[in-house]
């Protein structure tokens, strides 16, 4: 028997409610740990956390957004894609300086420092805060001052959960199908809304935006020169300090209501679950993950982006794709999930292109196949996904080699 369970005892409750309750699995667990802080960033490479590490993060911390909306609440959603996108701008905008406008009234220059923004001069008249007050004929502009880019990433996601509360009021009186249409709607008017008004990407000619160089310690963490384990490291921590918010969340009274309210939200309703505060801290919770991983996408991970190539409607469907694969309500799910679908096209491409000498095109619309495949088999077969599997194989291994 591979778990030993003999002389495993709970003797207090804290033991008994733990996330890994059986000693293998906590040993797994930090062993896990260990390798992934203490040895993977001494040996990574670009090509690593380029095309494995970095992105199976940022896509897992989506996934566990998306799943604690659809998976644990029960509310079908299609806008992952705009809600990463608004989690890329507002860090834009944070890292570079927040400006917002109001009309001047009776501005006298007196001879100040100037500076520029969206192509016109402002002079700098004072301080508000954190932010610096300038202003010409037309306007006054508060400028937010530059800050950290861990704390705009964190930022950025609580914009992205005020934003999905407000796309999420609609949930209170549709659901199903219809509900996921209005998600799909979200998706389309955010990557619209990007690319229609300029404020947002600081009026660039391309409509695109570009991560500046910030650093952490005199680490640089985002910007062309950041090192690949620096990169892998700001992602890691994030994934980390997600999940482990996640799994709490939904082991405790939030978690209990949204998974009443996916069961049946009018039994939910009579036994004392509010709907309005259930769904509505789903889609805050779930929208907070996934602009966090909209902002380090953009910040850590691509460095430059343009919302319809970035975060379109293909976004929305991956992620939803990882969650069906992984498991529905599931944080492990969430995890398996990003793995299969990130390193399934590198796998795919080293044996098909590498090894067999395939055609490219080829090889991509294979991956399609497999994806689309997948899918099929587990929302018929096993709708719980990778992570039942793995949850079956591991019951299976504490009574291995007898058969019951």
């Amino acid at each position: 028997m591979l778990y030993r369970e003999a002389g495993d005892f709970k003797t207090s409750y804290h033991a008994d409610n733990q996330t890994f309750p059986i000693r293998f699995d906590r040993i797994g667990f930090w062993i896990t740990m260990v390798i992934a802080f203490a040895v993977i960033p001494f040996v990574i490479n670009d090509y690593w956390a380029n095309a494995i590490l970095v992105p199976f993060l940022i896509y897992a911390i989506a996934a566990i957004g998306l799943n604690i909306l659809t998976g644990y609440c029960g509310q079908v959603s299609l806008g992952t894609g705009g809600f990463m996108a608004v989690g890329a701008y507002a860090c834009y905008k944070l890292m570079t300086g927040l400006d917002i406008y109001f009309a001047s009234e009776g501005f006298v220059s007196a001879g100040g420092e100037m500076i520029s923004k969206g192509g016109e001069s402002f002079e700098v008249t004072g301080q508000f805060l954190f932010f610096t007050i300038a202003q010409n004929a037309e306007w006054t502009v508060y400028v937010l001052t530059q800050i950290n880019p861990v704390i705009a990433v964190i930022l950025a996601g609580f914009v992205t959960a005020a934003v999905g509360v407000l796309f999420g009021l609609p949930s209170l009186r549709i659901k199903g199908f219809y509900l996921a249409v209005a998600t799909l709607a979200a998706q389309f008017f955010l990557v619209w809304l990007f690319n229609k008004i300029s404020w947002f990407y600081n009026y660039s000619a391309s409509g695109q935006i570009n991560a500046p160089e910030r650093f952490v310690s005199e680490i640089a963490v985002t910007g062309p020169n950041t090192a690949p384990w620096a990169q892998y490291m700001v992602c890691l921590i994030f994934v980390v300090v997600c999940a482990l918010i996640a799994r709490n969340l939904t082991r405790g009274t939030v978690g209990r209501s949204w998974m009443a309210i996916r069961d049946m939200d009018i039994a939910a309703e009579i036994i004392g679950v509010n709907p309005l505060k259930a769904k509505l801290t789903a889609f805050a919770v779930s929208s907070f993950f996934i602009g966090i991983s909209g902002a380090l996408f953009f910040s850590v991970y691509l460095g430059a982006v343009e919302v319809g190539e970035a975060f379109g409607i293909q976004k929305s469907f991956l992620v939803l794709f990882m969650i069906i694969i992984g498991g529905l309500g599931s944080i492990f799910g969430c995890f398996a999930g990003a793995a299969f679908l990130v390193l399934l096209p590198v796998a795919l491409k080293v044996i098909g292109v590498d090894v067999l000498g395939w055609p490219t095109d080829i090889v991509s619309h294979l991956n399609l196949v497999i994806v689309g495949a997948l899918i099929m088999f587990f929302l018929i077969k096993e709708p719980h996904g990778l992570a039942q599997i793995w949850r079956l194989a591991k019951e299976k291994l504490r009574l291995w080699p007898f058969p019951y």
